[in-house]
Formats: structure tokens, C-alpha cells, sequence
């Protein structure tokens, strides 16, 4: 199925009988809309939830330069992509209010942490 987005579909949970179908966009009915950001993983310490932070440069007219500034964007992790840690680098699609402070769901997982180190 579907989300329409050009992101890879991760395989089909292995106990669907315990999945939570509600919050997944992948094989649930979450609908995704809006923007998707990209990001790194910061904190993987709640439960099915990650932060991920972004950072962008801001324009600063009074000295003719850029200023870099962060944001930290709660995501919601389905749990076909549950292998997520801190350092991955993700993309996050925009969607309704999951919770009081979750309004993204993590789609993709561009690079695992530790992956393709000189050993």
C-alpha cells in the first residue's frame, strides 16, 4: 500500500495480530500529509517515540550572515521500522496529532548508526 511518498515499503509486520495498525502508515490508516523534514535521531528513550533534530541556517541581516538553529521534532516510530537509534538519519512525514506533542511519523531510515565504518 501506498502513502504517496516515494519511500521504500518496509516488510509486513510479524505478529499482526499485536500490531498497532491505528498509527502505522505503511499498513494501518494513518494518512500523511503535509511537509516531511530530514533529520537525525537524538533520543530513542521513550517508548515508540524518537527526537529527531534538524538543523537549518537563518538569515541574520544586521551582521550579512547565516546563523545555524536547531529544531527537535518528536516522531512517531510504526513498529516495522522499531530498530531505530540515536545517530540514524530519517525522514519524517507531517500527519494528524498522534498525541499531545507527536504530529510526525518516521517513513524512512537513511543510514543506521555505525553502518559502513572502516574497521
Amino acid at each position: 500500500m501506498a502513502i504517496g511518498l516515494d519511500v521504500p515499503t518496509p516488510p509486513e509486520p510479524d505478529d499482526p495480530e499485536a500490531y498497532d495498525y491505528e498509527k502505522c502508515p505503511f499498513y494501518g490508516r494513518l494518512s500523511v500529509r503535509g511537509q516531511t523534514r530530514e533529520g537525525t535521531v537524538v533520543s530513542t528513550d521513550m517508548d515508540k517515540t524518537v527526537i529527531v533534530e534538524r538543523e537549518y541556517d537563518v538569515f541574520v541581516p544586521k551582521y550579512d550572515r547565516y546563523m545555524k538553529r536547531r529544531s527537535r521534532i518528536p516522531a512517531h516510530v510504526p513498529g516495522v521500522l522499531d530498530s531505530l537509534e540515536e545517530g540514524d538519519e530519517v525522514m519524517v512525514a507531517e500527519t494528524r496529532p498522534l498525541s499531545k506533542t507527536k504530529s510526525h511519523v518516521v517513513v524512512q531510515v537513511y543510514d543506521e548508526a555505525g553502518a559502513g565504518g572502516d574497521a
